[in-house]
């Protein structure tokens, strides 16, 4: 064998050891644990939990917490989350035509109370009166100046929920769900609707 044989084996021999290392796949990368999680998906962020309403309900209504899980719970399987809520207080009357009067505050994530007042008249087979804490949940609402209008009453959604009455209203995209609980609660048969203001009105059309 020649010299230039010899010189060319000798290098050959000296580079396999860096081709195989160079073909070898390099192992994977460790996870860093420093890495914060990912943040909660944004229509969760602006939402309200079970847990949050059925605390609210109780300790406003001034109901147990089953009668507040019961109603809330029938709510939420039905509409999901709410986006925002009403606590206030309202009272009516009727005698087969009626009106209902309220006030309370809108609370949403991330923003400050706002003061509503809502009025409305019904008819129908309808007979009493009431004076009632209502706690509405608001779904779809995602500004707080859409409250301010006409919303009419859904026909044949009143029920009662572990002594509590519900029902729900609708305009647009917006959906209201108003929990009420009082002396004379009351869910007739009756046709109206509710109108949210910035100010209370006398005349409740």
């Amino acid at each position: 064998m020649d010299r230039r044989t010899l010189i060319a084996t000798g290098l050959v021999a000296m580079g396999a050891p860096s081709l195989v290392r160079a073909q070898q796949p390099l192992p994977p990368a460790t996870p860093r644990s420093d890495v914060p999680p990912p943040p909660p998906p944004p229509n969760e962020s602006k939402t309200y939990s079970q847990d949050e309403i059925v605390h609210d309900v109780s300790d406003f209504l001034g109901v147990t917490a089953e009668s507040a899980g019961a109603a809330v719970e029938k709510l939420f399987s039905r509409n999901g989350r709410p986006t925002a809520y009403i606590a206030g207080e309202e009272g009516s009357g009727a005698f087969v035509v009626g009106a209902r009067y309220g006030r309370g505050l809108l609370y949403m994530k991330d923003k400050q109370p706002i003061e509503v007042f809502w009025q409305g008249p019904n008819i129908g087979w309808d007979f009493g009166g009431n004076a009632s804490r209502v706690f509405t949940l608001c779904y779809n609402l995602q500004v707080p100046e859409v409250i301010f209008q006409r919303f009419p009453g859904v026909e044949g959604s009143a029920y009662l929920v572990g002594g509590l009455g519900v029902n729900y209203q609708r305009a647009d995209e917006v959906t209201l769900a108003p929990i009420r609980a009082g002396v004379g609660l009351r869910l007739g048969a009756n046709v109206g609707y509710l109108s949210y203001s910035r100010k209370r009105h006398k005349i409740p059309f």
